[in-house]
């Protein structure tokens, strides 16, 4: 009589072995999901907040001055004042 692999008999602690092996496959796969949903949803909040960063960054550089604009138009400004100063005192001694 010769032995093939169909015609042994399966015993019961390898159908155990078997359905823990789709068992833990199962909640493998299920996990793998789950993480994969999850970076995938955080990826996506990432974007969303990035895009509303530079449009942030936008409002504040077309909404707000730097520093050397101010001190120029401030400094413009002043020269003026002096030259209305200097005319009003000419004016009062003329």
């Amino acid at each position: 009589m010769m032995i093939t692999p169909w015609s042994l008999s399966v015993s019961k602690s390898s159908k155990v072995e078997e359905a823990a092996s789709y068992l833990w496959n199962g909640l493998l796969t299920i996990g793998g999901a789950v993480i994969v949903l999850f970076i995938k949803a955080h990826h996506s909040n990432v974007q969303r907040i990035e895009i509303l960063l530079n449009k942030t960054r936008e409002q504040v550089a077309r909404d707000y001055v730097n520093k050397t604009d101010l001190t120029a138009d401030m400094n413009r400004i002043l020269d003026r004042f002096d030259r209305l100063e200097d005319k009003i005192d000419s004016f009062m001694k003329g």
